[in-house]
């Protein structure tokens, strides 16, 4: 019964997420991810049947250039993640199973943690030039050291239990033992910090966006949304708002999913031992 009880983040996370994405992918079908046509002639118009948000100092479309925005920072982050998720779990895994090889790594991922995430993502932006690829990369390494230790400390917990003994008795190698065994156990570990991830992966693209250090124009995104309107917030405050409002929305649905996740899936023995 606790675990419905606990379900309430995850579908609360889910309608948060739904409330964004979907409209965001209604408008990337019908717009191809384009930022909307500018037309001076009606900008600053209130919300209408033509323009359910109004529209902003360009004559743009808001609600289409923002959910626009939004679609391509979500995929943006989502990319970054899976790369961070990918090298970071691997990375982990060897350092587990490995004594020398994984103090090596151990040391090197404490050393990534030490420095602000969002300074070193603005400085391999800037020395990669400003692109989707580089924010990808920029997001994704930073995301890596803690993705390792999170994997060792999780895979750790498994390979002390006496079936992994006993599959090293029956001969079985260690890789296998890995993806026959560890993997299963810690997979919804990885699967909530993955979520979790993601909320942390928006905030650092919005705020690169922000600084400049994002994707050119005229690739819309929520980042670049915030740093044009924000000269307004005065006397066009929901033009500020708007967009401020879908990053903060997004980051508490991922959150909310990413602790919802985590009640529904992690196993309370697995959950105990990463704890200690």
């Amino acid at each position: 019964m606790s675990r419905f009880h606990h379900s309430y983040s995850l579908i609360t996370g889910i309608v948060l997420l739904a409330f964004c994405l979907l409209p965001a992918t209604l408008t990337e079908m019908l717009h191809g991810g384009h930022a909307p046509a500018i037309d001076i002639a009606h900008r600053y118009a209130g919300p209408s049947l033509d323009h359910l948000l109004g529209t902003d100092p360009f004559g743009r479309d808001l609600a289409n250039y923002v959910f626009t925005g939004a679609f391509n920072s979500v995929m943006l982050a989502l990319m970054a993640v899976a790369l961070s998720t990918v090298g970071g779990s691997l990375l982990g895994l060897l350092a587990a199973t490995r004594n020398a090889t994984g103090s090596l790594i151990m040391r090197v991922a404490d050393l990534g943690l030490a420095f602000p995430p969002i300074l070193i993502a603005a400085l391999l932006v800037t020395a990669l030039g400003a692109s989707a690829t580089g924010e990808i990369l920029a997001i994704a390494l930073f995301g890596i050291p803690g993705q390792i230790r999170i994997t060792r400390q999780a895979a750790q917990s498994v390979l002390i239990l006496d079936f992994i003994a006993a599959a090293r008795m029956s001969g079985q190698r260690t890789p296998s033992i890995i993806m026959r065994h560890v993997l299963p156990n810690i997979a919804p570990i990885l699967i909530v910090h993955g979520s979790t991830s993601v909320a942390l992966a928006l905030l650092s693209e919005a705020g690169l966006s922000y600084l400049g250090l994002g994707a050119p124009p005229p690739r819309p995104d929520l980042g670049r949304a915030l740093a044009s309107y924000q000269i307004h917030i005065f006397d066009h405050p929901f033009l500020v708002a708007v967009p401020g409002v879908i990053i903060m929305l997004l980051v508490l649905g991922f959150n909310l999913l990413g602790d919802g996740l985590r009640d529904l899936l992690e196993r309370p023995l697995t959950r105990a031992k990463v704890a200690q």
